[in-house]
């Protein structure tokens, strides 16, 4: 079993693994501080303690990832939260997004269907650092309507296609923040919703993500 402990060697590794994904072009000093600020090695497997703090992702099991830091750091810029929002995240996976935006103040709803890693972070000591994150076991193109509207809504897996729904959900003057693509490579998108059936689109760089998919896996 994992012991909870966070080394000034890996606060070093933290720090170095910062000023790298800064000098990539994150200057959100409060995303950078958040992602400072959270052992990743807690997120993985022992077995990977050793690279923990290398910019890039590691399987998390059920055909998941960990997020590659930067990617992370990406996506909580563009997303642009303030303290105290409703912040809607599709795919809790390891909860390490979910801790970044904690961390950034805002109130996280965070869902996950595939019920074995759901399990694990109900059970993840860590999380308790963040009575502002809400878990949900469900299907992510499905949003959470009852807990709608949303300051903003983060999608962490491959959408084929915007979710219609997961627009629906959004607030008027909200942002997405989601890859879109079916291949391989997907745009980084993010979406203002400017009115009741309006929005804005804009288009940023490309990324890798796993695939978004539709239900509940037991």
């Amino acid at each position: 079993m994992r012991r909870y402990e966070d080394s000034y060697k890996q606060k070093g590794l933290r720090k170095q693994l910062v000023d790298s994904i800064r000098q990539k072009g994150i200057t959100d000093e409060n995303v950078l501080a958040a992602i400072n600020n959270i052992p990743r090695h807690y997120f993985l497997d022992t077995a990977f303690d050793g690279i923990a703090y290398e910019d890039r992702a590691f399987p998390i099991g059920e055909g998941q990832t960990i997020s590659q830091p930067y990617t992370v750091a990406y996506q909580s810029q563009l997303l642009e939260v303030k303290p105290f929002e409703k912040v809607l995240e599709i795919g809790t996976g390891s909860a390490y997004q979910a801790c970044v935006l904690a961390e950034l103040k805002v109130n996280v709803y965070t869902i996950e269907r595939q019920k074995k890693l759901f399990d694990l972070v109900k059970q993840f000591p860590f999380k308790s650092r963040y009575p502002t994150i809400r878990f949900f076991y469900g299907d992510g193109y499905e949003g959470l309507p009852t807990f709608a509207p949303f300051d903003k809504v983060l999608v962490t897996a491959a959408a084929p296609q915007i979710p219609e729904k997961l627009l629906k959900q959004l607030k008027i003057g909200g942002r997405m923040v989601i890859p879109v693509g079916a291949q391989d490579i997907q745009r980084m998108l993010r979406i203002t919703k400017v009115g009741e059936d309006e929005y804005e689109q804009e288009t940023f760089d490309n990324f890798s993500f796993v695939p978004m998919l539709s239900g509940k896996k037991s």
